[in-house]
């Protein structure tokens, strides 16, 4: 049993006139992720999926993205992305898998999932934009979500391990928010996803105080899976 991540699948079945396929270093992004995965994720396993998964707008408009997850081997995590317009409640999506007959996705939100002695925890995250009231609220609302996931975690001894959508460091920018939560609790591994192309030169791929970041976006990582442990 191992444990694997990706981020930014951006999947375009459902909604095909997204398709990212048209910006470089994403042709044929579906087929080589497929293959990756099937060469080396079995039905034994976990992988996360770190957000934007599917370009669809609402939850019943994404089934097909969803379906070709599904068939995928292992189980999967799912958190949310910036671009995860289709996301809704926590019951609401597992309820809708269930009713499409799909066994193999767990949603992260506002508790952790357990992978033998760790707690897999997370949440989307946020930009920070000093000065902006809106903005202030949303980075509360993360951490707050980010906080609830690792004490669910602690609460049944689990080793937290975190995952978010957006970076809590980029370049010279920092969310303060969520490093925070990183801190009271001691997290010493991150991945996160979210930067493409040109945006991926700034990206954090080591230590900072102490903490271990990685990028894991799919374009970053060549549609490979990272094996985690």
């Amino acid at each position: 049993m191992s444990l694997f991540a990706i981020a930014d699948l951006h999947l375009a079945i459902s909604v095909r006139n997204k398709t990212m396929n048209i910006f470089s270093g994403w042709e044929n992004y579906m087929e080589l992720l497929k293959a990756n995965w099937e060469k080396k994720i079995t039905s034994d396993d976990t992988t996360v999926i770190a957000g934007d998964v599917s370009w669809a707008m609402k939850l019943k408009d994404a089934y097909e993205d969803f379906e070709w997850i599904e068939k995928l081997p292992g189980k999967k995590i799912i958190l949310k992305g910036n671009h995860d317009y289709w996301w809704t409640s926590k019951k609401k999506m597992e309820d809708t898998f269930s009713e499409w007959g799909f066994e193999t996705m767990s949603i992260l939100h506002n508790n952790c999932c357990e992978y033998e002695e760790y707690g897999i925890c997370g949440t989307r995250g946020w930009v920070n934009m000093p000065g902006e009231a809106q903005d202030a609220k949303v980075l509360a609302r993360e951490a707050g979500r980010l906080t609830a996931s690792i004490e669910v975690a602690n609460a049944k001894g689990l080793k937290p391990l975190v995952f978010l959508h957006y970076p809590p460091v980029y370049g010279n920018s920092f969310n303060y928010d969520i490093l925070d939560v990183l801190y009271k609790f001691d997290i010493k591994r991150c991945w996160y996803g979210h930067l493409h192309g040109p945006a991926i030169k700034n990206a954090l791929n080591g230590e900072y105080d102490g903490i271990e970041m990685r990028l894991i976006s799919g374009d970053f990582l060549q549609f490979d899976p990272i094996k985690i442990m």
